[in-house]
C-alpha cells in the first residue's frame, strides 16, 4: 500500500477577486478538491506559469486533473471568435493547459479532464469546439449513459446522473480521443484519451454530486487508484 495519498495536481484558474482576497486570486473549486480527497487523493493547486518545465514541476505528482473554467480562445483551434457569448478568455491559461496536456499524455501520467478540461484536451490534440451551443447546459442535470469503457472509467453502473454547466462542446474530435458517451441532444459527454496511463474526460462536473451519486465518486476513486 502507498505510504501517502496520491498527489493530484489541479491546474489553478484565475479569478478577478474572491471574498477571501483583496486582489486577484488563483482558485480551485472547493468541491473538486474535496472530491479528490474523498476518493483518497491529496489535491494540490498548480499555478499556471508560462514556459513551465513540466518534468521538474510534476516531480512527485502522481496524477493531473484538468478542471473546468472559462472559454478557450478559438484561435487555438484555427477559428475567429464567432459568438458574443465567449467569456473569460486568458491566453496564458490556454497555453499552460495545452502544454501540460500534451506533456501528460505523452508521458502516460494519469489524467482526468472535466468540462473545459475535456474541451481543451480536444483542442490540444487537434480538435475543434462548438463556440456556443444552441441549447447551453447551464445548471442542467440529466441522465448520461457511458457506451464504452465504463468499467475502466470506474463506473459500477454505466448510467450516471450528470450535473452540467457549459455552453460549449466538442465539435471535430481530435485524433487520440474516443467518444464514449453522448447527451440526449447529441453532443459529446465523455471521451477516452489515448495515453499509456489512465486518461479520460467528462463534459459534466462529477464533483457537483459526488457525495450523493455513487457513480461520480467512483470516477474520482478510479483516477486516484490509477495515480497510486
Amino acid at each position: 500500500m502507498s505510504k501517502h495519498r496520491p498527489r493530484i495536481a489541479i491546474v489553478a484558474r484565475f479569478a478577478e477577486s474572491t471574498s477571501a482576497t483583496r486582489f486577484e486570486a488563483i482558485v480551485t473549486a472547493r468541491r473538486l478538491a474535496e472530491a479528490v480527497w474523498a476518493a483518497g487523493g491529496e489535491p494540490l493547486t498548480l499555478l499556471a506559469v508560462d514556459d513551465s518545465d513540466w518534468s521538474e514541476r510534476l516531480d512527485g505528482i502522481d496524477g493531473v486533473l484538468m478542471p473546468g473554467g472559462a472559454d478557450i480562445d478559438p484561435q487555438n483551434y484555427g477559428q475567429d471568435p464567432l459568438s458574443d457569448e465567449l467569456y473569460g478568455i486568458d491566453p496564458m491559461q490556454d497555453s499552460v493547459d495545452i502544454g501540460l496536456i500534451r506533456y501528460v499524455v505523452a508521458k502516460g501520467i494519469p489524467l482526468l479532464a472535466i468540462c473545459r478540461g475535456m474541451q481543451i484536451t480536444n483542442v490540444a490534440l487537434g480538435g475543434t469546439l462548438v463556440q456556443h451551443m444552441n441549447q447551453p447546459h447551464l445548471h442542467h442535470v440529466a441522465s448520461v449513459t457511458v457506451d464504452a469503457h465504463a468499467d475502466e472509467l470506474g463506473l459500477s453502473n454505466a448510467t450516471v446522473n450528470a450535473s452540467c454547466y457549459h455552453h460549449q462542446a466538442i465539435d471535430r474530435v481530435a485524433d487520440g480521443l474516443t467518444v464514449i458517451a453522448h447527451a440526449a441532444e447529441g453532443h459529446i459527454e465523455a471521451v477516452k484519451i489515448e495515453s499509456a496511463g489512465w486518461a479520460f474526460g467528462v463534459q459534466w462536473h462529477p464533483e457537483d454530486n459526488y457525495d450523493t451519486e455513487r457513480g461520480q465518486l467512483e470516477i474520482f476513486e478510479r483516477f486516484v487508484r490509477a495515480a497510486n
